[in-house]
């Protein structure tokens, strides 16, 4: 059984204002997100569909699998799409001192001109938030978690899990990783064309 939680806690939101959870609910627009690429193949494939559809996303890339794929990244920025800074080495905020977080996120933005940043595994320190912030970043979140990675996670209850819980304004998270690939193959082109149907736009978080 997965314990890991769809839709981020209040208490999260609460505890922690100054991270972007979401956007604004006025309009019917939806803002995917997909991290842990570029992934040869796999990120191709996700910037095919989204082509398809019209709809524009963003991915918080790995430095170190950017550095390795340069032309699957700049496919990403040619396509219109944003990109985020996910460190370079896809680091745990809870078991790394500030200095080597912040050093690592340094290393990663050589090769990601951007000042949108995702921590890895949604885990960061308050001191880590304020130094990241310091630097210029926003720091963004999800109020809606696919939980395509996990084995354990059905194809269909992963769709379920994006369908039922976004909302206008929800940014949600898929990962164009081998890992998730199953899962997100999946559902990304369901669930494109469910909220299309409802009349919602797929947009990037602005830079």
């Amino acid at each position: 059984m997965n314990l890991t939680p769809v839709t981020t806690p209040k208490l999260a939101r609460s505890l922690f204002p100054d991270l972007i959870w979401s956007f604004s609910d006025k309009e019917k627009v939806i803002y995917l997100s997909f991290d842990d690429g570029p992934t040869p193949e796999i990120t191709e494939w996700v910037l095919n569909i989204l082509k398809q559809h019209n709809a524009k996303a963003t991915f918080f890339c790995i430095g170190k699998n950017v550095e390795e794929y340069p032309k699957i990244f700049n496919k990403i920025i040619v396509d219109g799409h944003s990109i985020g800074n996910h460190t370079y080495n896809h680091l745990k905020g809870w078991k790394t001192n500030l200095n080597d977080y912040i050093n690592n996120i340094n290393k990663a933005s050589k090769l990601i001109t951007s000042k949108l940043f995702r921590p890895p595994y949604g885990q960061i320190k308050p001191t880590q938030i304020k130094k990241i912030s310091e630097l210029g970043y926003d720091i963004i979140m999800w109020n809606v978690l696919s939980i395509d990675w996990d084995k354990l996670v059905t194809k269909e209850k992963c769709l379920k899990n994006v369908i039922d819980n976004t909302n206008s304004g929800s940014i949600v998270v898929f990962h164009d990783s081998i890992k998730a690939s199953k899962n997100m193959q999946y559902v990304l082109p369901r669930i494109l064309e469910y909220f299309s149907n409802k009349g919602y736009r797929f947009k990037r978080i602005p830079e």
